[in-house]
């Protein structure tokens, strides 16, 4: 069984970024990254990535005091209603932010040649990857033992 408290990424991926806490996406995967680097058990995920840089901008919470309050163990819904006391977003801008982070992907080059990268690592020749969320996804899934 998963500990979500503690999450072991070495053992398992964070959540989806389409698993919304408060109508919010990515929060979910956000802690469970945060929570393991906590527990130091981090494995290859990052703390403060690009994505959760996206969510830290759009609250305006920094990944610093994010992280503080984190640490005081605070379970999933504590932390949305301390995310929703310093965020002026109103419902409706959550609902838009997170289908937009939904759909949003690598941009330009740069990205799109990493995300192939990815995908090609995974020796894959899937052709409807367009997301990080799909992307994002896809690299969980083989990564602990699924089938390209």
């Amino acid at each position: 069984m998963i500990n979500y408290s503690t999450p072991d990424l070495s053992q398992h991926p964070p959540r989806s970024l389409r698993v919304r806490i408060g109508g919010y996406a990515h929060l979910a995967r956000l802690l469970d990254k945060a929570r393991a680097v906590i527990a130091g058990k981090a494995g290859d995920f990052h703390y403060n990535c690009p994505l959760d840089k996206l969510f830290f901008t759009f609250t305006g919470i920094t990944e610093d005091v994010m992280l503080a309050e984190i640490k005081t163990g605070k379970t999933d819904l504590q932390i949305l209603t301390w995310v929703n006391e310093r965020s002026n977003r109103a419902p409706h801008e959550v609902i838009a932010w997170s289908a937009w982070l939904e759909q949003v992907g690598p941009g330009g080059a740069e990205g799109h040649e990493w995300a192939a990268s990815v995908i090609k690592g995974n020796k894959s020749e899937r052709d409807d990857i367009r997301s990080f969320a799909d992307l994002l996804d896809f690299d969980d899934y083989h990564s602990y033992g699924g089938k390209a």
